[in-house]
């Protein structure tokens, strides 16, 4: 196979499954590592507990209903990335840092993108999904662009029988860049509706109906649900191979630490942040 750029090293972090606050920190601590050169591009994989809904750095806090989140004991918190809104919960999330002279994170957004999604598409022809990547958008809603990230199209979106399987979002920053995404691999997809504003409940059951129409899980499509440990595996092998990577396992940094440990307490728990919009 003939690679676009040379052979390099990135760190490979396996975190265990965490609080939202927590998860958001340490991938923003991450960014500031690479983009600072105290750590080289890194892949993190991790899970969320409990359930958590993140926002999308522009989405209103208002399409939040609150009350019935907290009744169900999910966790809230608004992404360093664009977006809308995703239920975590029964997934891998992944989340990719690196500086803007990592030749795999350079260019624009959506050139980026492109590298980064062949991949992830990698990754699932692996699980034996046959996933697609979509270089344009899909038909949009017609009612316009809704609360729930799974059912708006984007560029290169990752796709199976038609539905998307892969949510990914990007922040690009002086120090770096930021991409992570959701890939999830069992459950019910319309509880998300469950915890979001509609106008009353016919609008909630039409999201409901939509979104499941628009989306899927890799349990859907295969018939099984691949266990946590066997959708990293596969992650692992998909970014060596496409990406022309050597990925070293590694622990977060006592630096990244403490950065995460601030941000989850004075940004991502914090309402000043949350409910920012």
């Amino acid at each position: 196979m003939t690679f676009p750029y040379p052979p390099t090293t990135w760190r490979l972090i396996q975190t265990p499954p965490a609080a939202g606050a927590w998860n958001m920190a340490v991938d923003e601590a991450i960014l500031a590592a690479t983009g600072r050169g105290e750590a080289p591009p890194t892949l993190r994989l991790y899970a969320w507990d409990p359930p958590c809904l993140s926002l999308g750095y522009a989405q209103p806090a208002a399409d939040v209903d609150l009350p019935a989140l907290q009744a169900r004991g999910w966790h809230l918190v608004r992404r360093p990335t664009g977006g809308r809104a995703i239920l975590h919960t029964d997934e891998l999330t992944y989340s990719i840092c690196g500086p803007l002279t990592e030749p795999r994170l350079a260019g624009s957004v959506i050139e980026s993108y492109r590298i980064l999604s062949a991949a992830l598409l990698a990754a699932l022809h692996r699980l034996g999904l046959p996933a697609q990547s979509q270089a344009t958008p899909g038909p949009a809603n017609p009612n316009g662009k809704g609360p729930v990230c799974f059912e708006t199209p984007s560029n290169y979106e990752i796709t199976a029988h038609g539905k998307k399987l892969v949510g990914s979002a990007q922040a690009r920053r002086r120090e770096g860049v930021l991409q992570h995404g959701s890939f999830p691999l069992t459950g019910d997809l319309q509880r998300i509706t469950q915890v979001l504003v509609f106008a009353d409940p016919a609008a909630r059951s039409t999201a409901a109906e939509r979104l499941l129409a628009r989306a899927t899980t890799a349990q859907a499509v295969l018939g099984r649900a691949p266990s946590w440990q066997e959708a990293a595996q596969a992650y692992i092998a998909a970014f060596e191979e496409t990406l022309h990577l050597s990925l070293q396992p590694a622990e977060l940094t006592p630096i990244e630490l403490e950065e995460a440990a601030r941000l989850a307490d004075e940004k991502f728990a914090h309402p000043s942040w949350t409910e920012r919009i």
